[in-house]
């Protein structure tokens, strides 16, 4: 991820001569709205399929991460329903103030653009202690973008459950969970977004930033490669298609979760 474009833009290639084609996902729609606690345990987490899990953000042919990440998505008429479940033995994070950058932690991150001409669009970043970054990119970096960090998402709702222990090395962890739920008025104060109906189609990728010890520069594994070390390239990015949720219902139930003994790190997280 070329998270340095962040801080200051950067002239950075972006032609790749073996792009995959971007990923697609069905989101169906929730009968009711979702307790946003970090566990994945609402019922209506059950009729929403996994993505693939992720991979290096170059694509298939580098090599395979280290641990699993992987998510589901729903949506209804006052929020998209984002839910994360991301492998790690050793759960780290220190930063606890909101738009801190998040990516010098562990993350997880969420990036969506909208239907529309606009070139805008917003990334949102948390790590395991429930502290978030959220911003909005009125165009690509290498196109003259700029980050806009005063965009604080109102109504947003966010938790983070750990299964294992935070910032002790001295045990084995399972992992960390994470839920967002994402208000679709929160986007109005910069783009003219309105929410979507079955059928409409939207943008949208995940990265996980990881870091190693003794390893200068983070991983990036994503849903939908890239092709190059860059999250800013939304026509990379895989497609969200809204659904009903008639389809959902006649779907066999994906198996939870593995009961394992599951910690909030911290309250769940409402906007203002």
């Amino acid at each position: 991820m070329q998270h340095l474009a962040i801080l200051a833009s950067v002239a950075i290639p972006v032609v790749c001569a073996a792009q995959a084609q971007p990923k697609s996902y069905d989101c169906y729609r929730a009968n009711a709205p979702l307790r946003i606690d970090g566990k994945l345990d609402d019922p209506a987490w059950q009729t929403a399929h996994w993505t693939t899990d992720f991979v290096d953000i170059e694509g298939p042919l580098k090599p395979a991460p280290r641990f699993r990440t992987r998510a589901k998505i729903l949506w209804d008429d006052q929020y998209l329903y984002i839910a994360a479940e991301l492998e790690e033995p050793d759960i780290k994070a220190i930063l606890t103030t909101h738009d801190s950058v998040i990516f010098h932690d562990n993350d997880f991150e969420v990036f969506l653009k909208p239907p529309g001409d606009a070139p805008g669009y917003f990334e949102f970043e948390i790590n395991a202690l429930n502290t978030g970054w959220d911003l909005y990119l009125n165009r690509p970096y290498r196109h003259g973008g700029k980050a806009d960090n005063t965009w604080d998402i109102p109504g947003l709702k966010t938790a983070v459950a750990i299964r294992g222990t935070l910032n002790d090395p001295s045990d084995k962890d399972h992992g960390w969970t994470v839920e967002i739920a994402f208000p679709w008025n929160a986007f109005a104060s910069r783009l003219m977004v309105t929410p979507p109906k079955t059928g409409d189609e939207w943008r949208i990728n995940f990265s996980r930033v990881e870091w190693k010890a003794g390893q200068p520069k983070e991983d990036n594994w994503v849903w939908s490669p890239q092709g190059v070390i860059n999250m800013h390239v939304p026509e990379h990015w895989g497609y969200l298609h809204f659904r009903d949720n008639a389809d959902a219902e006649s779907r066999k139930a994906e198996p939870r979760i593995p009961a394992v003994e599951a910690q909030t790190s911290s309250p769940a997280r409402s906007g203002a």
